[in-house]
């Protein structure tokens, strides 16, 4: 077995990783720190809550140790390594890791982010530091104030990768990386690597080695999955429900949009459960008390939007709820990874509404397993609407309606049998009519008798193709 000795890390690193209780590297870990320790280029893929962050701070730090000084001058503390993040709970995550393991280390890390005020970023900025840990935007805004300095970059991660470049930053990542010396490594980090961001990343690196240590759009292991298909207009009773019936403590709940947290939260608040919410329309300082509260126990629900889909480390995390389902599958992934994190188990449960069938079935084909289904009594859509969320009522209807072998669908017992009702003449084969034969003068002359008095009402017919037939009651 493979132990973070057997990587070749320095003893000052071993000493913090071991006080942080870890002996055995994770499967992306053993493998990825390896390569990056050799100044190679990489794409490394695994699953969330894996250990993606110790992948590449611990080498980073492995190749910036000699150029760590006690020197005040901020000349001798450049920017050496680059961490690009797209949220700011997931930029404090990373600079957190990274101070933990740099503490017997003398290197500087700082992070900055929006939210917050400048100043105290700036200040660090001015004192120098050898490792910096940013969100585009916030990093921008530095660098145009002429703050930071990044042309002696060696080392340049683009962390959560995928999210990043799919969330309209790709501009700003490009511009940044424009800043850059061209000789450096590049590491790209993510959990999922969509073919069309695999095309993207492609023209950032140079001889890449791809490290995937789990398959693609995977989940984790430790996770069980559970659907309850429910009406749209009972969801929030539902999860009321969930939540009191089995004593549900510590809940991240998961919602489409900012206003539809700030509802929900609001909500759940009026009946007695404890929430809060966290999304892009919050502050930073907002949004820090939120998740703090909620990691002390203080608040039981904590209710977001996918802004709190990566980064968010909450030890121990039992439950995720989705309480609308994401738009993209690969959404649904990052959501649950922030349960059955290292090694724990937890729980992932999606509330889904009839209207959401075909979300629910592209992230079953995406996982690749299909997820349980559950009706709470009294929580469920009607009867019609809920069979596009019940698989074994979808098979039962396909079966009913499959075709036989002459190629006609097969009618059910209780189907109207027109034919059984209708004249036969529309089921005859075609036949000539007979050629007239010409009348005969005792034929006309009853023709004419016939004409000359009252003309005989025609016999009544109902349409056979509506599965009548003719009247015999006459």
């Amino acid at each position: 077995m493979t132990t973070f000795a057997d990587l070749g890390l320095l003893p000052e690193l071993l000493k913090a990783v071991e006080e942080q209780g870890y002996t055995v590297p994770t499967p992306i870990q053993a493998q990825a720190i390896p390569v990056v320790m050799a100044g190679r280029d990489m794409m490394g893929g695994a699953q969330t809550g894996t250990g993606k962050t110790a992948a590449f701070t611990l080498p980073i730090l492995q190749r910036l140790a000699p150029h760590a000084s006690t020197s005040a001058s901020p000349a001798r503390h450049p920017v050496r390594s680059l961490v690009l993040t797209p949220t700011r709970e997931l930029a404090a995550q990373v600079e957190e890791s990274v101070r933990t393991y740099s503490k017997y280390v003398p290197l500087r890390i700082t992070v900055v982010f929006g939210g917050i005020a400048m100043e105290p970023q700036t200040e660090a900025l001015r004192r120098g530091v050898e490792i910096l840990v940013a969100t585009p935007g916030r990093l921008l805004d530095h660098v145009q104030q002429k703050m930071v300095n990044l042309s002696q970059v060696e080392v340049f991660v683009l962390d959560e990768a995928d999210r990043m470049l799919d969330m309209g930053f790709i501009p700003d990542v490009k511009r940044i990386i424009s800043l850059l010396p061209p000789k450096r490594q590049n590491l790209l980090f993510s959990a999922t690597f969509p073919d069309e961001i695999r095309k993207l990343c492609a023209s950032l690196l140079s001889d890449p080695v791809t490290v995937q240590v789990a398959p693609k759009h995977a989940t984790a292991d430790m996770v069980s999955h559970q659907v309850y298909p429910v009406a749209r207009e009972r969801k929030r009773d539902l999860l009321v429900h969930l939540i009191r019936s089995r004593d549900m403590r510590q809940v991240l709940v998961f919602c489409a949009t900012r206003l539809g947290a700030n509802r929900l939260a609001y909500q759940l608040n009026r009946e007695g459960v404890h929430a809060a919410a966290i999304h892009g329309d919050k502050t930073q300082a907002e949004r820090i008390e939120a998740l703090e509260a909620f990691k002390a126990g203080k608040v039981g629900v904590l209710v977001a939007t996918d802004v709190a889909a990566r980064g968010l480390d909450i030890e121990d995390l039992p439950y995720v709820i989705n309480f609308e389902l994401p738009n993209t599958p690969d959404d649904y992934v990052h959501r649950i990874g922030r349960t059955g994190r290292a090694g724990k188990s937890g729980e992932a449960v999606s509330l889904v509404s009839p209207d959401e069938h075909e979300k629910l079935a592209d992230i079953e084909k995406t996982i690749r397993k299909q997820i349980p289904r559950e009706i709470v009594a009294g929580f469920g859509p009607d009867a019609a609407r809920a069979s596009s969320l019940m698989p074994e009522r979808k098979a039962g209807r396909r079966e009913r309606e499959q075709p036989s072998l002459t190629g006609r669908v097969q009618p059910r017992p209780e189907q109207f049998n027109a034919r059984a009702h209708a004249d036969d003449i529309f089921f005859k084969p075609y036949e000539p009519a007979t050629p007239a034969v010409e009348a005969t003068a005792e034929s006309r002359t009853a023709a004419a008798g016939s004409l000359a008095g009252t003309p005989r009402k025609p016999e009544p017919q109902v349409a056979a193709l509506l599965g009548g037939w003719r009247r015999t009651d006459r």
